[in-house]
C-alpha cells in the first residue's frame, strides 16, 4: 500500500509518503490507523484524535470502516477549508 500524508500530520510523522506491505490483521482504515499508532511517537502524535483526520483511498474518500487491500493508495490529511 501506497500511504500519503498532508499538513500537520506529514510534519509530525516526519515524511510525506511511504510504502507499507499489507498484513492480514489489517483490513480496514481503522486497523491500518492503529498499526500506524503502534510505529512510533510521530505517528501516534499524527493519529492521536481520529475525528480530526479525513482519509481518502485510491482519491475516493473514505471512513474508518473502510477496507483496504494491497496496491490501495490511502491518504491522510486534515480537514480543508477554502476562501
Amino acid at each position: 500500500m501506497k500511504l500519503l500524508y498532508f499538513a500537520w500530520m506529514r510534519q509530525r510523522i516526519g515524511t510525506g509518503e511511504e510504502n507499507l506491505a499489507k498484513s492480514d490483521d489489517i483490513a480496514t482504515v481503522a486497523d491500518l490507523i492503529a498499526h500506524l499508532k503502534a510505529k512510533g511517537p510521530g505517528y501516534a502524535a499524527a493519529f492521536q484524535n481520529p475525528a480530526v483526520i479525513k482519509v481518502a483511498i485510491n482519491q475516493d474518500y473514505a471512513d474508518f470502516t473502510s477496507p483496504i487491500a494491497e496496491g490501495d493508495e490511502i491518504a491522510f490529511f486534515p480537514p480543508v477549508t477554502g476562501g
